[in-house]
């Protein structure tokens, strides 16, 4: 691993936009440290361009000729003589291409090496690396399967129901679940094609599917110099479509022993494969709370200020801090969970089919009071542009317990006016309200058993 430092940055490039470019300004602020921010002709009166100190544009609105065009932002960081580039989530940040061209013009990339990003991006790699590090793994194929007749000797193996996923993404596509052999070959040519589509890969692994788990996250932290602790988990488990919704922690189905079980185990595979800056493990966990390496994600995570929240850790200062070279400031011991915290991703969308929603926002009104917290670029008069993911603000509320927390995100939601577009708020007033959420004991199929109980969605529709 290349260490660098100590050194403290003067300028950091955000390579990246709306909220969490933001987020990103907001730490270097504090910090004492200047930033860049680049921005498509679409995102020109974005607040993440008027709160950097310098900004450029790079391109018109598509992504791929300007968040994800490698030459414009990196000729950006060289005019404005940049240290280091955050790339935050999403676009470029598991770019490991990305991440050794940083590395070649001398511009820290602010998180993992290339070649862990590469290892931890490969879904059947990564599978591979984790077992060997003795992270429970779900059975399932090797490696990615080449033709049906080796699909269908894993599948029998193993047993169905079983799920077909893409080597080398994630968020749902390229996925396909299958619960008989009639199924399989439709499923395995449907998943490669779209994987194919999306990653330009069409790469394909076969794994034992888990009937009603939990999606569980172990946060983590690493230093350059081989220090590593976990912050905690988050249940992720509330997903439509492999999207997620809502998260919150701690999980309700986690007690403090499987907690300290899944935080060890997911620091000591960050030690093995040389992970350094924030992460994320993800598993499911099944019913008899036995846990199952699922991916890791190798940034920052949209759902991190429920963690901060009940844990005071500033991850991106951490984030820019260990890129600096300097050591964890805080060990294991040192971390406490004070606390409840819940997050609603406030999408611009239709809060029943998910069907974006772009538009004039006429009005905008952020809640406030105890323990609310709302992390957005938008504002009152500002165009959500129909070219990026439709989030345009994190509603995070934390108190002292979890029904505290249900009642304030409650009074938070009720007290978010927007105005113009569609948005998730009527479906996230409706889940603040549903027994089935309430009681915590829930599964990454909620949202199938919410729809069922509202009618299809049709309260959700009428709110």
């Amino acid at each position: 691993m290349q260490i660098f430092g100590p050194r403290k940055f003067r300028k950091v490039l955000v390579a990246n936009r709306g909220e969490i470019a933001c987020r990103i300004i907001w730490a270097c602020k504090e910090m004492g440290i200047k930033t860049v921010s680049v921005f498509s002709q679409a995102d020109r009166d974005s607040l993440h361009v008027r709160f950097a100190d310098e900004s450029i544009c790079i391109g018109p609105a598509p992504s791929a000729q300007s968040y994800l065009h490698i030459p414009s932002i990196i000729s950006a960081a060289e005019i404005y003589n940049v240290d280091a580039i955050h790339p935050g989530y999403g676009f470029l940040a598991e770019s490991p291409s990305f991440a050794e061209i940083c590395e070649a013009c001398n511009i820290k990339f602010i998180g993992p090496e290339a070649s862990v990003i590469k290892l931890m991006g490969d879904k059947v790699e990564a599978r591979r690396a984790m077992k060997e590090a003795g992270v429970p793994v779900l059975p399932g194929s090797p490696g990615p399967v080449a033709t049906f007749e080796e699909a269908e000797a894993v599948a029998k193996e193993i047993g169905y129901p079983v799920i077909i996923k893409a080597s080398a993404g994630g968020g749902g596509r390229g996925m396909r679940i299958v619960r008989s052999e009639s199924e399989l070959a439709h499923a395995l040519k449907t998943a490669s094609n779209e994987a194919s589509a999306a990653f330009r890969n069409g790469d394909v692994y076969v794994e034992r599917y888990v009937e009603r788990p939990r999606h569980v996250e172990i946060q983590v932290m690493a230093d350059e110099h081989g220090h590593c602790i976990h912050l905690g988990e988050r249940d992720c488990s509330i997903q439509r479509r492999h999207q997620k919704l809502l998260e919150e922690a701690p999980s309700p189905a986690l007690t403090p022993e499987l907690r300290a079980e899944m935080g060890a185990v997911a620091v000591e595979a960050c030690k093995r494969v040389g992970y350094s800056n924030a992460g994320t493990m993800e598993f499911l966990l099944d019913v008899d709370g036995r846990f199952y390496f699922m991916e890791m994600n190798t940034r920052i995570q949209v759902e991190h200020p429920v963690t901060e929240m009940v844990t005071l850790a500033d991850i991106v200062r951490n984030q820019i801090r260990v890129a600096e070279g300097e050591e964890l400031a805080f060990s294991q011991s040192d971390v406490i969970i004070v606390g409840h915290s819940i997050e609603c991703r406030i999408n611009a969308e239709d809060p029943l089919t998910g069907v974006p929603s772009p538009g004039l926002l006429t009005a905008f009104n952020i809640p406030g009071g105890p323990g609310v917290r709302v992390d957005t670029a938008v504002y009152p008069g500002y165009y959500v542009p129909p070219y990026y993911d439709a989030m345009i603000a994190k509603l995070i509320v934390h108190a002292r317990t979890r029904d505290l927390a249900i009642m304030r995100m409650r009074r938070a939601l009720e007290a978010m006016v927007i105005e113009g577009i569609k948005t998730t708020v009527p479906l996230h007033r409706m889940i603040m309200e549903d027994e089935e959420f309430i009681s915590g004991n829930y599964s990454t199929k909620f949202m199938e058993r919410f729809l069922q109980r509202t009618g299809g969605g049709a309260k959700v529709a009428s709110a």
